[in-house]
């Protein structure tokens, strides 16, 4: 088994489950690759790796990550159409990606070494940007979310959303996020969106903090076509996907759509979305129930 460690972090958490999991894959004489930034990050350290990597192949087997979900997130651009599953050790926050905690990491080691777990595979939503010509100029993917928000200014912005060049709202708010199933427990949550399971076929499209009170969030058939298009006073506005944030002219359009690559998670038996859902949201902890 060839593994690769991904973090975004040298603090003294991460350090203390990256010696954990060094001690584990070497009782399992598994091979394993540190990404060359992290490594360097580490470089005054007492922890010597001398197998690194810069980017990813097919000869990998896993990518663990050690940190929070911002850093599942970038693992996911790192593995891109790689088939390569991840696995995250929370070193983070709330973590409904890495959900393992640093004191799991000799009990998922095992299990994967023994073959006793099941991959989850998750959509990634595909936008492209189009600019006054309708000319393609980029493409990003989002394991979360994508989100059209004001830029410079503390004026709502108007987008037009159109589902397979249908005409569907205008919205008059500060933004509008557009969640796959894993982001559900995201950025939507938190503006009032519904959770969904990992293995739901939709999307949702959300508004942040809309003028319009009957603008509700709305899920969606996940194999439909978002176009968006801004209106603000700025003449820019920003484009989230995940952690990677872009500024754009409002003369550009959105095209968002279900891509055609996965990523997938690892999950292993007693650590499923239910699980994480009651421990992270404090489900049943209500004590008149």
């Amino acid at each position: 088994m060839k593994v690769a460690i991904y973090s975004r972090t040298q603090n003294n958490d991460t350090l203390n489950a990256l010696k954990s999991l060094i001690e584990v894959l070497n009782e399992h004489d598994i091979e394993y690759f540190i990404e060359s930034t992290f490594k360097e990050k580490i470089a005054e350290t007492n922890i010597n790796i001398e197998n690194e990597f810069s980017e990813l192949d097919e000869s990998f087997d896993l990518l663990i990550s050690l940190g929070g979900d911002g850093t599942i997130l970038r693992s996911a651009s790192i593995v891109g159409t790689l088939n390569v599953p991840i696995i995250g050790i929370n070193v983070g926050r709330l973590g409904f990606l890495s959900s393992l905690s640093p004191n799991s990491i000799h009990r998922a080691i095992k299990s994967i070494y023994n073959k006793e777990f099941k991959i989850s595979k998750r959509a990634i939503a595909e936008v492209e940007v189009f600019n006054d010509k309708n000319q393609l100029e980029n493409t990003f993917y989002a394991l979360n979310e994508v989100a059209v928000s004001r830029k410079n200014t503390t004026s709502m912005i108007t987008t037009f959303v159109n589902l397979d060049n249908q005409y569907l709202n205008s919205y008059w708010s500060d933004g509008l996020i557009i969640a796959t199933p894993t982001g559900s427990t995201g950025y939507s949550l938190s503006c009032g969106g519904p959770i969904l399971s990992p293995e739901s076929k939709d999307f949702i499209i959300t508004p942040i903090a809309p003028h319009n009170l009957n603008a509700r969030p709305l899920v969606i058939p996940d194999h439909l076509k978002i176009d968006i298009k801004v209106n603000s006073r700025e003449p820019d506005f920003l484009l989230s996907t995940d952690s990677q944030i872009t500024s754009l002219s409002t003369e550009h359009t959105l095209s968002i759509h279900k891509a055609k690559h996965e990523v997938s998670l690892v999950e292993l038996r007693d650590d499923r979305f239910v699980k994480t859902l009651r421990e992270k949201l404090l489900w049943g902890k209500d004590k008149r129930n």
